[in-house]
């Protein structure tokens, strides 16, 4: 029997196998396939983890065949052309719950075949999808009221760590030119959990993190909740250990082909915050600001054109 006369069970899509599903099925087709074919196969079968970061070229190449047995070994085995075939091996290496470690060994995997397209597209497309998604789920009368509520409170603590922590004090920083009462958490001075213990009911406590959650995060959301503080999160789940004390939950999506969580999510969520404080406070912020760069202006921090 040879490859042409295979009859596999039809694939309506590539979605259909997970890779180690695709292997077994090349597995089973091996002893049926012709010499070339079978090469091709055999190079697939030791080397899985080329296909996603290698194109057909580069792979067929590696495997010592001509790229257009990559088509028939694709053809014999159910798909309509390689991509197809290809398709879930790229998907399980970017898509979401995949291994830090995983990902890592994937990048460099990428630049040591001299693909440096193929992951510049992936990441265009996975930082794009992240700043569309944000924008698609707020809901503007929520932020509306997160941002009202943010205007009254005496105090309003932000609180992020690891890669969030210079985002909660850059939106301190920014937004302290029209907004009195922001500071950035943890303080200098203490533990977390002190600077909460020196806010009361009226205050607002803004808390960040992703999965793997933050214990100190979790923590502080659970002592805000009990003390009568209005608690925002900022997180990748509305079933986040710190979603479930909040008040008022954004979430952001956080995966991409990186081995660290995207934090753009979040810059355009807090900007968009930024924003609509700004707009609430009416001539009050604007005014604030104004005199914030007029006086840095006479102070000689700016350099003049």
């Amino acid at each position: 029997m040879n490859a042409t006369s295979m009859a596999p069970a039809p694939l309506s899509s590539s979605k259909s196998l997970s890779s180690n599903e695709l292997l077994d099925r090349l597995a089973d087709a091996y002893n049926d396939l012709t010499p070339q074919v079978r090469q091709a196969a055999r190079h697939m079968l030791d080397r899985p983890e080329q296909v996603a970061v290698l194109s057909m070229r580069q792979l067929a190449e590696a495997a010592g065949v001509k790229p257009n047995t990559l088509v028939r070994l694709a053809r014999a085995v159910g798909f309509d052309g390689y991509d197809d075939l290809r398709d879930p091996f790229r998907h399980e290496v970017t898509a979401p719950g995949t291994s830090f470690p995983d990902k890592a060994r994937w990048l460099q995997t990428l630049a040591g075949a001299e693909h440096h397209g193929d992951l510049l597209a992936d990441l265009a497309s996975s930082n794009l999808a992240i700043v569309e998604q944000v924008f698609e789920d707020l809901d503007t009368v929520e932020l509306q009221t997160v941002a009202d509520t943010i205007l009254a409170a005496p105090r309003t603590g932000v609180f992020g760590v690891g890669a969030l922590l210079p985002l909660a004090r850059h939106f301190c920083y920014v937004g302290s030119m029209a907004v009195p009462g922001l500071w950035a958490l943890p303080t200098n001075e203490g533990l977390p959990i002190d600077d909460i213990g020196r806010m009361g009911a009226g205050d607002v406590l803004v808390a960040m993190t992703f999965a793997p959650y933050r214990a100190e995060i979790v923590e502080a959301t659970r002592l805000a909740r009990a003390r009568d503080i209005t608690v925002v999160t900022v997180t990748d789940s509305r079933t986040a250990p710190p979603a479930l004390d909040a008040d008022h939950v954004f979430t952001t999506p956080a995966e991409t082909p990186l081995f660290f969580a995207s934090v753009l999510g979040v810059v355009a969520l807090l900007e968009t915050l930024l924003a609509f404080m700004v707009a609430d406070s009416r001539t009050e912020a604007a005014e604030a600001i104004d005199q914030f760069h007029q006086h840095r202006r006479a102070a000689g921090v700016y350099v003049e054109e």
